[in-house]
């Protein structure tokens, strides 16, 4: 498996069940570090979905917003999902952070990190710019973190209707 992957596409677009497939083939333990927060029925509901596709195999971390730690206690024996960068960035900025340090401390837990990790983020760009100054804010935000992540990652794949395009690197 490659040591690095973004793993980008749109909403329900199969990016997370593609990621999910990439690294049980793998055969590493996997751990799955989950940064959504349950604030409604809605996402409890997507939320439960992602579980249910997931068996035993998986080692679930809760981690909203601190990605480092978690990072940090994995070891090189295993694969990590990080699902997803878009939720880690939204509760970021609802909790008012800094994003660049919050970015940057991001990016050097993933360099740090010594198993193979994979990281799913959606693709906020291709739609119509939107008319209130905080979607436009996180429109541009999420932009800037999938290049950066993009930057770190050997392997970049787009997900679109389940299927996978290679951007960068090649698929093992």
């Amino acid at each position: 498996m490659t040591q690095s992957t973004l793993v980008l596409g749109g909403a329900a677009s199969g990016k997370s069940a593609w990621a999910e497939a990439f690294l049980e083939n793998d055969g590493r333990p996997m751990v799955y570090l989950a940064t959504g927060r349950i604030l409604d029925d809605e996402v409890a509901q997507k939320v439960a979905v992602h579980k249910k596709r997931r068996d035993a195999r998986w080692r679930t971390i809760e981690a909203p917003l601190d990605l480092a730690p978690a990072l940090a206690g994995v070891t090189g024996d295993e694969c990590v999902l990080i699902d997803c960068a878009t939720m880690w960035l939204s509760n970021h900025m609802m909790e008012g952070s800094d994003l660049l340090p919050a970015r940057e401390a991001l990016l050097t837990a993933l360099r740090g990190c010594a198993a193979p990790w994979v990281i799913v983020s959606n693709e906020v760009g291709h739609g119509i710019v939107p008319d209130n100054a905080l979607a436009r804010q996180f429109r541009e935000a999420q932009g800037r973190l999938n290049i950066a992540l993009a930057q770190e990652a050997a392997l970049v794949v787009q997900v679109t209707a389940g299927l996978p395009l290679v951007l960068k690197g090649h698929l093992p």
